[in-house]
């Protein structure tokens, strides 16, 4: 599915990076030549699941930033934000989560929206859980 110079642009957390952050950002690759991925600041991440991320945004950042596939990371700061990012950056398509289906598909009229499988069986809520169990 790559083409020339085909930009692809994904969005996460990315807190208490595990296998399923890794896979998903593996096949949004696949869908492009660079992978550019948003990457939500603390205060977004309390906004959204109401709890601040375990790592702070720089040290998610530089973890994202390092990851083979990734070829350039931004901060996102705002969910209302989404079709200027895709914009900012050129986007050819924008990957997301299955668990995002249907929610970003307004965002067709700027590139292709691919809602890809999450990986069975792990979440980051499941992560922390489980660790507060051994705490």
């Amino acid at each position: 599915m790559t083409g020339s110079n085909r930009i692809v642009v994904t969005f996460g957390t990315f807190d208490v990076f595990h296998i399923g952050h890794l896979n998903i950002l593996k096949r949004a690759r696949l869908h492009g030549d660079t992978l550019i991925v948003g990457v939500s600041s603390d205060r977004l991440n309390i906004e959204k699941k109401d709890r601040a991320p375990v790592y702070p945004e720089t040290e998610r950042m530089e973890i994202v930033r390092q990851i083979k596939a990734v070829s350039d990371v931004f901060l996102e700061d705002s969910l209302e934000l989404k079709g200027e990012y895709l914009r900012q950056f050129n986007a050819d398509a924008l990957v997301m989560g299955d668990d995002w289906e249907g929610k970003f598909d307004h965002f067709k009229e700027i590139c292709d929206v691919i809602y890809l499988p999450r990986t069975e069986g792990i979440s980051t809520t499941q992560t922390i859980t489980k660790i507060k169990k051994y705490d």
